[in-house]
């Protein structure tokens, strides 16, 4: 089975590297990736992940909705206010690339969790020194009741079997020339009808692009298609957690619309 979306664009991107960064030979670059991979036998291709991630990070707390959400949550009450007005960006390693999934992949919710929730987010792909190279749609799944029990549980609450999914495509920075200002959609399916719609504009974040790679790079060896997913703005209701069978489906302008079946993860 052939990853169409991650061979060509890991092809697009090694030619437009071996071309100097060209801007002038993308679209010769372009096409010849596309040429590759339409000598692909259509029933050995699939859609799954656009690229296979050197590492994923997740930054939080960078809206106000998350402010207010992560202080709802927590007993440690003004952690997360003090987060937000710090100079300094909560960032954190959320995947190494093992647990990542992709469009239409099944996302986990944790067997020991009773509060888990999608978080819609536009997720940068960067190259080895912090520079953007695309843009995709990203998921954090997220144990609410896990890290509002204790702050230091975030790892556990953040990174697991299916904690994560990015797709459907990478697209490049010359199609998205602000990304402050793209529209997220979130929906969310039980038993074929819609049980959650919301939406938020990248407009709202607090923290810049630029300003969360800054820091990312500081002191940190980074590899070629590392992802950082730049938080949300889009929380469900308290009494709302994902449960089996659900579908969730995030739509983020100029990008696409990434799906994911949901499943909870067996105590084994």
């Amino acid at each position: 089975m052939t990853d169409v979306a991650r061979d060509t664009f890991a092809d697009l991107y090694t030619l437009y590297s071996k071309a100097g960064g060209d801007p002038s030979r993308m679209q010769e670059i372009a096409s010849e990736a596309m040429r590759r991979a339409k000598k692909i036998p259509f029933q050995y291709s699939r859609l799954r992940m656009p690229v296979k991630p050197a590492e994923i990070w997740g930054a939080g707390v960078t809206y106000l909705r998350s402010r207010q959400a992560r202080e709802g949550e927590t007993k440690t009450k003004g952690l997360y206010d003090y987060v937000y007005d710090a100079v300094r960006p909560e960032l954190f390693l959320k995947d190494s690339g093992l647990r990542c999934k992709g469009p239409n992949e099944e996302i986990g919710v944790r067997s020991d969790s009773n509060w888990t929730v999608p978080e819609p987010e536009l997720t940068v792909v960067c190259d080895s020194e912090a520079n953007v190279i695309g843009y995709t749609v990203g998921n954090d799944v997220s144990s609410r009741d896990i890290e509002g029990e204790n702050p230091l549980y975030l790892p556990q609450a953040k990174v697991y079997s299916g904690s994560a999914s990015i797709g459907p495509v990478i697209v490049t920075p010359d199609e998205i020339s602000n990304p402050h200002s793209l529209e997220i959609k979130m929906k969310i399916r039980r038993n074929g009808k819609e049980s959650f719609n919301g939406s938020t504009n990248t407009s709202q974040m607090k923290r810049s692009v630029p300003e969360l790679l800054k820091y990312l790079k500081q002191n940190n060896e980074l590899g070629t298609f590392t992802l950082l997913m730049t938080g949300t703005s889009i929380v469900p209701p308290d009494d709302f957690t994902l449960q089996t069978g659900d579908e969730v489906e995030i739509e983020i302008e100029k990008i696409g619309t990434l799906m994911n079946p949901v499943r909870k993860l067996s105590s084994g």
